[in-house]
């Protein structure tokens, strides 16, 4: 395998893709490693063993069940199409994102679906992602972008998600709105806030914690403690924390204070009170990326432009008047 390398241009791990029949590899580099074999006298008696069609799909978290959503979806766009699947979650508790990476790197995947991973973390490195895509890994990614990864991108519209919330609320009289998200690294942060920024906000206005409802409920603290009447949060589990805190502190949801959460996460509607929240449209940008991941699969180049998706503004009960 080393010596096809050299003669062909090509790391071991690609010929091995070549030898083993594993799609993801272009046409050239496999007639490439094909030509190296020949003039170098090598011959193949049998096929060897492979896993052929696994794919595996990385998640954030499970305990956040807006991931779950995800990792079901496209679980079953996979097995549909053929593909046998692995979740991997990593978590603060758990195997980390790098250590998932490391072991699939050892591995004959024959794809991969990564979901609010790395490439949403502005500060984190992609290096882990870079290498199984130079071994001939075709990847999608969801919810995260960055432009030195050559794969292809999926991501719902953060600017919308903010825009057709503030609109909804300023409807119901709210003129003192306010942001509650999580890290600034985080691109779907950068992105949320600058939307809400061009909307004439300040930075005041914006409260940065952490994605869990103990951030959303300190968020709150801070927001509710500088006089706002209507919260944005950067996800479901943030807007219950912001509820929770609403409450401990004697007022109405949404008597006194307006909430809207994003993701539309399965049994928000049944929250008390059921949760106003900005829907991703998990179907449609699951279907996009497994259409790309199977035709990068069979040998199709992927488009890395980043393709952006339309939420839908879900209106429950936990926005109202301004009082």
């Amino acid at each position: 395998m080393s010596d096809l390398a050299v003669r062909a241009g090509v790391s071991t791990a690609t010929v091995s893709r070549v030898l083993g029949g594993k799609p993801g590899v272009r046409q050239a580099t496999r007639d490439a490693v094909l030509t190296a074999m020949e003039e170098l006298g090598y011959a193949r008696d049998r096929q060897p063993p492979t896993r052929a069609g696994v794919v595996a799909i990385l998640v954030p978290e499970l305990s956040n069940p807006a991931f779950p959503a995800f990792a079901e979806e496209i679980d079953t766009l996979l097995f549909s199409a053929g593909h046998p699947n692995v979740v991997l979650a990593s978590g603060a508790a758990g195997t980390s994102e790098v250590q998932h990476l490391e072991t699939l790197a050892e591995l004959s995947i024959a794809g991969m679906v990564s979901v609010s991973g790395t490439p949403a973390d502005t500060l984190a490195s992609n290096e882990p992602y870079q290498r199984l895509i130079s071994a001939g890994v075709p990847s999608v990614f969801i919810n995260g972008y960055a432009d030195n990864l050559q794969g292809a991108f999926f991501s719902c519209s953060d600017a919308e998600a903010v825009t057709s919330s503030v609109a909804h609320l300023r409807s119901l009289g709210h003129t003192r709105i306010g942001l509650a998200v999580g890290q600034p690294k985080y691109l779907p942060t950068q992105r949320k806030i600058a939307a809400f920024r061009s909307l004439g906000f300040t930075p005041e206005d914006v409260a940065s914690t952490i994605y869990t409802a103990e951030g959303g409920q300190l968020a709150a603290s801070r927001l509710l403690d500088s006089g706002h009447t209507a919260l944005v949060c950067g996800s479901d589990i943030m807007a219950l924390g912001a509820i929770r805190e609403a409450r401990a502190r004697g007022l109405g949801v949404p008597r006194d204070v307006s909430v809207v959460g994003f993701d539309d996460s399965p049994l928000m509607a049944f929250t008390d009170p059921a949760l106003t929240t900005v829907r991703q449209p998990v179907r449609a940008m699951c279907e996009a990326a497994v259409s790309a991941l199977l035709g990068a699969m069979h040998g199709t180049a992927l488009d890395h432009t980043e393709m952006l998706f339309h939420p839908d503004l879900v209106i429950r009960s936990s926005t109202g008047p301004a009082s």
